[in-house]
């Protein structure tokens, strides 16, 4: 371990695309560093995929403080490389986020905005770390082995997950397909798209027509308002099949942040979920479209897992 790196970031940057804009971005943030007389090294990662080896060479050269520049996907797969590693080297890396992803809720839970690297670089500065919790779902490969994948912000599984794959896919094109993304939202939400699952929560049997479940240890994209990734606790939202009239005052109450005051939504905090059966709903985590076998699922907390930096 090259212990000459201990008070240095390493830096992962994630480009979102090879473009002018992403040049003149890293160049603001090469300014404030500088500015900040920050000590640094960093690597790019081109696709979200090398972020795990990336962390892994990060902490094999001694780094303590290393930052994301990414989105909620990056630090998905930077999360989930760190909690393979002994217990050790979990308590003595402190992870930061400079937000630069197609979705950055996480981020924005702690108040970094993606227009101001400058403020955030100020704020990272400063090393005011916080013990934050992890989400996980646990599930069995196709060979029948136990594996565990961690999250960040949430879990959704049902029709909230396909319109974050839209939405994702729109900021990623940008333009008319913007357009595009609002009208397919709406004729997906028109379609009322359900499905028959079974899951556990708490003491509650819950078995039927589901529309969403979203189980957040941050805010779930809206679904899961008051969930806080410090507090033992998973936030769970269940939303059944609503009438059109209540669709449009259950988009309002969404976008309000007050999703937990419609009549058709099931609020929960919990330390598990089982879901026993999807019904074929797909799942997304953190935002990210994944693709599980066909098994029963456990959705846990690992309390105080990684030290974050806010």
């Amino acid at each position: 371990m090259d212990h000459t790196n201990n008070n240095k970031w390493g830096i992962i940057y994630c480009p979102r695309t090879n473009g002018q804009r992403q040049k003149r971005l890293w160049q603001r943030i090469e300014r404030s560093l500088k500015a900040e007389n920050i000590e640094y090294n960093h690597v790019e990662s081109n696709a979200i995929e090398n972020v795990k080896p990336l962390m892994k060479t990060m902490i094999e050269n001694g780094y303590q403080t290393i930052i994301i520049v990414g989105g909620d996907s990056a630090l998905n797969n930077a999360i989930n490389y760190l909690t393979k590693t002994d217990f050790q080297t979990q308590q003595k890396i402190q992870l930061g986020v400079i937000p630069n992803g197609w979705s950055n809720e996480f981020a924005h839970f702690w108040n970094f905005s993606e227009h101001t690297p400058e403020e955030t670089i100020r704020r990272l500065k400063l090393k005011q770390t916080k013990k934050i919790d992890l989400g996980y779902i646990t599930y069995k490969n196709n060979n029948g082995e136990q594996c565990r994948k961690y999250f960040l912000n949430c879990i959704t599984i049902g029709l909230a997950t396909s319109i974050i794959a839209l939405r994702r896919k729109a900021k990623r094109m940008g333009g008319l397909k913007t357009i595009s993304y609002i009208y397919d939202s709406i004729k997906m939400i028109l379609r009322r798209l359900e499905y028959k699952m079974k899951m556990q929560i708490n003491e509650d049997e819950i078995s039927g027509k589901v529309m969403t479940v979203s189980i957040g240890n941050a805010n779930g994209y809206g679904l899961t308002p008051n969930a806080v990734p410090y507090n033992g606790f998973l936030d769970a939202s269940v939303i059944h099949h609503p009438k059109i009239t209540q669709l449009i005052e259950g988009l309002y109450l969404l976008y309000s942040g007050k999703i937990l005051n419609h009549k058709d939504v099931l609020p929960f905090r919990t330390k598990k979920v089982i879901i026993k059966d999807t019904g074929k709903a797909p799942i997304s985590i953190d935002g990210r479209l994944v693709k599980l076998p066909k098994s029963e699922y456990e959705i846990g907390i690992r309390q105080e897992a990684i030290n974050f930096l806010m």
